[in-house]
């Protein structure tokens, strides 16, 4: 049983570390968005 437990909180732990990398990704996403939005607000100037 104990065995059993370890190897679910391994699987959970694994599971929220990825979704982090995959948030974070998420965020460098939108600030690369953010900044092409920028740069061409500042051309058309």
């Amino acid at each position: 049983m104990k065995q059993i437990i370890a190897a679910l909180n391994i699987f959970l732990f694994l599971a929220l570390l990825s979704s982090c990398n995959t948030i974070e990704g998420v965020g460098r996403d939108v600030e690369s968005v953010g900044s092409t939005i920028e740069e061409t607000a500042k051309d058309s100037k």
